[in-house]
């Protein structure tokens, strides 16, 4: 996992986590990396000063510092964590919707996305699970395929 700095056409500073440097090209390429305060999808990495850790070192390095979260006015709650409850709430609706609506197909994933690819079945709405491998093979093939949002709550 990689995270990117990020930043929209309008300014506004986010960051996100990508599977590698090419998951995050082929998103921003797909216009599925949008900015969280405005929703442009006209972005851009941040320059990033990346932490360095010699073996010597690892078990001394402290994270990188990051930039305090914007605050508006009076409030006491950051503006950046009212929008990171805001998107998690969104996702956590979107993920309910997909796994309410669409048929879980477990380990037959790839085999089922590419059937309807191929148009080999009718299409429907699927989901399941792929190796990151698998994945990357479908969209090599050009199937449209997207994880489920996965949030650090449904980790406990």
């Amino acid at each position: 996992m990689i995270r990117y700095n990020l930043r929209c056409e309008k300014g506004h500073a986010f960051e996100s986590w990508f599977q590698s440097s090419a998951a995050y090209e082929s998103q921003e390429k797909r216009k599925l990396v949008s900015c969280p305060s405005c929703g442009s999808v006209k972005v851009e990495r941040a320059i990033m000063a990346p932490q360095i850790v010699t073996r010597k070192g690892r078990e001394q390095a402290a994270p990188a510092p990051t930039p305090p979260a914007e605050t508006t006015g009076s409030e006491t709650t950051p503006l950046l964590m009212a929008q990171e409850l805001e998107l998690r709430t969104k996702l956590k609706e979107l993920r309910d919707h997909i796994v309410k609506n669409a048929d879980n197909v477990g380990e037959r994933f790839p085999n089922e996305a590419r059937k309807m690819h191929y148009g080999d079945i009718e299409h429907r709405p699927i989901y399941g699970e792929a190796s990151p491998d698998e994945a990357r093979a479908l969209i090599d093939e050009g199937v449209e395929v997207s994880p489920l949002p996965v949030l650090p709550d449904d980790r406990n």
